[in-house]
């Protein structure tokens, strides 16, 4: 029994083994609309992303300014 189960073992490794090294085909070459598609989707991601920033700064701003005033400070 413990043989059988060790050549099964063996050959789903031997079957891991094989398949990892398996070359995938090419993918097929992106037409134009699906180049400014994906130039368009990565453009206005790095806005939203800009955006964020910008009032994630204006509320640490509003924050040490508020907490400084509190405290007597300028």
């Amino acid at each position: 029994m413990k043989k059988v189960l060790a050549a099964i073992a063996a050959g789903v490794m031997l079957g891991v083994g094989a398949a990892s090294l398996a070359k995938l085909p090419p993918a097929p070459p992106k037409s134009d609309t699906e180049k400014k598609a994906e130039a368009d989707k990565a453009a206005a991601s790095k806005a939203k992303e800009e955006a964020d920033l910008a009032k994630a700064q204006d509320r640490a701003v509003a924050n040490y300014k508020k907490s400084h005033a509190a405290m007597g400070k300028k």
